[in-house]
């Protein structure tokens, strides 16, 4: 019984350490004289709702790069391309393209933009590509290697700023392409892949 009442006790104590904590916190700091100051701190906390009292998550990103880019190539080996291909930044945050690379297809050869398809065989399956970001550098392939590193870290035109901004927010991505001759006619078909790296701007 004595045992049972302490514990009692104890429970009504600690119940009332804890009342005058959470009052002490919610009533602030006390100033009780002319001209004396207090600080008060501002605490971050970054949640899923935006709430004060929300499941904690770090800033969600959302960029939007091109599924496509289309490539058609007459029977003059003049090409066309598309003239609104874009990368947009629909997060919160400031983003970064930091990565460009590309990859053949199966049975197609990557080689240098500057090659002349006048000069290859026909049917050889060739592709030279090259593409700006942003009004930047040009980036295009320069050998035969079935994998090739375009960009390596984020440059001029790869910044783009977050989604509140809309001046500032997408960049343009103008491409080319040189393709050796075929003998008969392609739709649609996939000759190499552009993989886009794109990290926080921090």
């Amino acid at each position: 019984m004595k045992n049972c009442k302490k514990l009692i006790a104890l429970c009504l104590a600690l119940a009332t350490v804890f009342s005058f904590t959470v009052f002490a916190s919610a009533a602030g700091t006390d100033i009780s004289a002319s001209g004396d100051s207090a600080s008060a701190s501002v605490n971050l906390s970054s949640t899923v709702d935006g709430s004060l009292t929300g499941d904690p998550a770090a800033t969600a990103m959302s960029v939007t790069v091109p599924t496509v880019l289309p490539i058609a190539v007459g029977t003059d080996g003049t090409v066309t391309i598309a003239t609104d291909a874009k990368i947009t930044n629909n997060s919160y945050g400031a983003v970064k393209v930091s990565g460009v690379s590309i990859q053949a297809a199966q049975g197609w050869h990557l080689t240098d933009f500057e090659t002349n398809m006048a000069n290859e065989k026909v049917d050889s399956n060739q592709v030279g590509f090259a593409l700006t970001i942003g009004g930047g550098e040009q980036l295009a392939t320069d050998s035969t290697e079935a994998s090739q590193a375009l960009l390596a870290e984020a440059i001029e035109g790869c910044y783009m700023t977050g989604a509140g901004n809309t001046a500032g927010n997408s960049v343009a991505i103008a491409y080319d392409a040189v393709v050796s001759p075929v003998s008969t006619a392609v739709t649609n078909t996939g000759v190499a892949s552009v993989i886009f790296t794109v990290e926080w701007d921090i």
